[in-house]
């Protein structure tokens, strides 16, 4: 059993990477793999809607995005971490789950249904609760049930040794992989003993045009 780490930040070792391995090293603790996903710190364009990925199950833009696809079907859970950028989520992070998420939803490719999932997000000061409600919303389109803590899922400082002294934000980021953990076990046991996925339906696609 194993989690996915994705670390949204242009830095590969900073406030988020810092959070996302508190995570882990939870994770760790109950039995559960973890491992790192960086997206990288080069441009990543936003979804051009040309539909493709209906073909292909991947992205037609080669990054990031299609290596993290390619081994996503291989996780039981994710973690998605991202600073905070002028109150939301980076806009990295977002072109990313963009993608990503609707190249396997548009593809039929099933990597992500059911799987659970939670984001972190890291700030100095403010912004936290509103990008965590944006990236709270990919997983619920995507049928993943969403992990909480015992608070929101955030950490704050300007550089990695300040958030090690956010103690209560460490302490979140402990108990978030330990509720991940105890899901997932969740899950494992009930798939054992014989309790089926849920029937999936045709999706139905409508609008407000009449």
């Amino acid at each position: 059993m194993k989690v996915l780490l994705v670390n949204g930040s242009p830095h590969k070792e900073g406030c988020t990477y810092t959070a996302l391995c508190e995570v882990g090293d939870a994770l760790n603790g109950c039995g559960v793999d973890a491992d790192l996903f960086w997206i990288g710190n080069r441009p990543l364009s936003g979804c051009i809607a040309c539909h493709r990925c209906s073909q292909q199950n991947c992205c037609v833009i080669q990054d990031t995005v299609n290596e993290f696809l390619d081994i996503a079907g291989d996780y039981d859970g994710f973690v998605f971490g991202s600073p905070v950028h002028w109150g939301g989520a980076t806009g990295a992070i977002t072109s990313f789950l963009d993608r990503a998420f609707y190249a396997d939803l548009n593809g039929n490719g099933n990597r992500f249904y059911l799987k659970p999932a939670a984001a972190v997000l890291s700030a100095r000061r403010a912004g936290t609760t509103a990008s965590w409600d944006q990236l709270n919303k990919y997983f619920g389109l995507m049928q993943m049930p969403i992990i909480t803590s015992r608070y929101w899922n955030m950490v704050h400082g300007t550089v990695p040794e300040e958030v090690r002294l956010d103690l209560e934000g460490m302490q979140t980021m402990r108990v978030l992989g330990r509720n991940m953990a105890f899901f997932l076990r969740c899950k494992e046991v009930a798939l054992a003993h014989g309790l089926e996925l849920p029937i999936q339906e045709p999706f139905q696609f409508t609008n407000f045009i009449r």
